[in-house]
């Protein structure tokens, strides 16, 4: 396995953490420990009371698993939840149905597969994520994932920092195209090597989503790797003393890096930096070797490359008619090119049309998805950003049977990157803080753009749907975002255009008064015929928009809106995700 495994040290503080949840539970059980005690505890290891029971969010570092981890995930689905996991928008998976009781027996479990939960809640580091690609992919400049391993280790109960203001995110990115949503992050970080060869770190800082949606701001510039930890400890000092602990929805260091300006904010960071530059707290060389040794490459055949267009003809005469418009579209769509000559990554669609929530994986999916692992990939596998999963390392020969076996499980469904590879949170279905469903909005809109060919012509668009403020579903950088508020206590729907991921990331504006929800489709259907009339040839959405500016597209949004529409209204709730 290319990926890291427990030391005696890691194995002995999850399962020491395991025991003391117990005996918390116990006490909460029996009465000894009040809910206002508990609740900081169970959500230090990430166990939050929703709408209907008990949700438990696993921590996926940097999105990677292990084929005998994702059966342990389906075990836990199958044993103690309804049959299925929820994979999110930063590399973790929740359970939405668990009992109090059994939750130190999951974590028990998770201890046994080296996972666990802690740190996936509460105001302290979360779980740190990165490229789903990271090692494989062809842009990449530096592999990121010694480096996250070195900060989840460094940040994991940190006592400096187990009490921040707010929850605190860091994204870490090392290829040319930014898979991360690096810049909606507390903290991204960019690595690179200059020219002798050193690794270094660009620090974006501010950046975030929920209420007041803010890009990340460059604060710092070709730092050594070495260097992170103490750099890293004087900006979250800096938080951790200036922060708003007085007023929970301006808490996040978005706000403070706003207010001092992004100037200030890197200066007082370097006033604090420069007492401990030189201590103790940087990495070293050998701690790299340690936790570097893991991700080597697997052992790779030597295989020619193979370009789409060959493997479609290679493939032609084993299928029938149906079969090559399908696996063409799924080669164009779900593949992606890789480091090594003769091989492919391969993006496994968690967004069946209408019949499932985005990012849902059954038991039996979970099962069936190791297996492939094993079969196809090096028994590893990753979980993106959109919600999907990936088999980083597939023999380019293999597609074809991949295809086939995958399409039992209805996984290949050729729409990444399409209108209906779009993000959901839970939403009000299961989510306490949610102020609107978002799971019946996503199935009305994939059942609405159900047409392959139609979505082929679209090309890429993103659509993003969160049923709060809290942009669980990071609806602001969506190109089509979708909000849920309570207006006099009924569901309606705001609608932002123009957000966008990457380098280029932005967040998109709201157009004007929000809709029922059986308005939705129409609304959709209006905004996207908009676009398809007015697009100049090979433009994407987000570019018409960018050059057409919101006036069109608000125009054919209302073409049909109900009269009772209302001017919209903020949703109370702080950032949950």
């Amino acid at each position: 396995m290319v990926m890291y495994k427990y030391d005696a040290i890691d194995q002995t503080l999850v399962d020491e953490r395991v025991a003391q949840f117990r005996d918390q539970v116990a006490r909460r059980l029996d009465g000894t420990l009040a809910e206002e005690e508990f609740r900081p505890l169970r959500l230090q290891n990430g166990l939050y009371h929703q709408r209907h029971a008990y949700m438990l969010r696993v921590a996926i570092p940097y999105g990677l698993l292990s084929s005998n981890q994702l059966r342990a995930l389906a075990m836990i689905a199958d044993k103690y939840d309804r049959g299925y996991g929820h994979f999110t928008t930063r590399q973790n998976i929740q359970y939405n149905w668990v009992e109090l009781e059994e939750t130190p027996n999951i974590l028990a479990d998770l201890a046994k597969v080296q996972m666990h939960a802690i740190q996936t809640s509460g105001n302290c580091i979360r779980n740190i994520t990165s490229d789903a690609f990271a090692g494989v992919a062809s842009d990449e400049y530096v592999d990121p994932r010694p480096v996250c391993e070195l900060l989840r280790q460094w940040s994991t109960l940190h006592p400096e920092f187990a009490h921040l203001p707010r929850k605190f995110k860091f994204a870490i990115n090392g290829a040319k195209e930014d898979r991360t949503v690096l810049l909606c992050h507390d903290v991204g970080i960019e690595l690179k090597k200059n020219a002798q060869g050193e690794l270094l770190a660009d620090i974006y800082a501010g950046g975030g989503m929920g209420r007041t949606p803010i890009l990340g701001q460059l604060i710092k510039q070709e730092l050594p790797w070495q260097l992170l930890p103490s750099y890293l400890t004087a900006l979250l000092r800096v938080y951790n003393r200036f922060g708003r602990r007085d007023n929970l929805y301006k808490a996040r260091i978005k706000i403070l890096v706003k207010a001092l300006g992004p100037e200030e904010f890197a200066r007082q960071v370097e006033g604090e930096w420069a007492y401990i530059a030189k201590g103790d707290d940087n990495f070293t060389q050998a701690e790299w070797d340690r936790v570097a040794k893991h991700f080597t490459k697997p052992t790779y055949k030597n295989l020619p490359a193979i370009d789409n267009q060959a493997l479609k003809s290679q493939f032609e005469s084993e299928l029938d008619a149906n079969e090559r418009i399908g696996f063409a579209r799924w080669l164009e769509r779900n593949v992606r090119s890789h480091q090594v000559p003769g091989y492919a990554s391969v993006i496994l669609s968690l967004k069946p049309h209408g019949t499932a929530a985005p990012g849902d994986a059954t038991t039996a999916q979970m099962n069936a998805i190791a297996d492939l692992s094993d079969q196809y990939s090096f028994g590893e596998l990753r979980v993106t950003h959109e919600q999907n999963l990936v088999l980083a390392d597939v023999e380019q020969a293999q597609l074809l049977n991949l295809w086939r076996a995958a399409k039992k499980q209805n996984l290949v469904i050729p729409n990444i990157g399409l209108l209906t590879d779009l993000i959901a949170c839970p939403g009000g279905d299961f989510c306490s803080l949610a102020n609107a469903k978002s799971l019946p909005i996503a199935k009305a809109i994939q059942e609405r753009f159900d047409d392959l060919d139609y979505l082929y012509d679209l090309g890429d668009i993103s659509l993003n749907i969160s049923g709060c403020i809290n942009s669980c579903g990071h609806h602001h950088v969506g190109n089509i975002g979708v909000l849920g508020v309570d207006k006099d206590g009924e569901e309606w729907y705001q609608i932002t255009l123009g957000g966008d991921q990457g380098f280029d990331a932005a967040i998109g504006k709201v157009i004007g008064p929000s809709f029922y929800a059986d308005e939705i489709p129409d609304v959709i259907t209006n905004i996207i015929n908009t676009y398809v009339a007015q697009r100049t040839a090979d433009e994407s959405f987000v570019q018409t928009y960018r050059r057409l500016g919101v006036a069109p597209f608000k125009e054919a949004a209302y073409l049909n809106a109900k009269k009772k529409s209302k001017t919209d209204e903020t949703a109370l709730g702080g950032d949950a995700s």
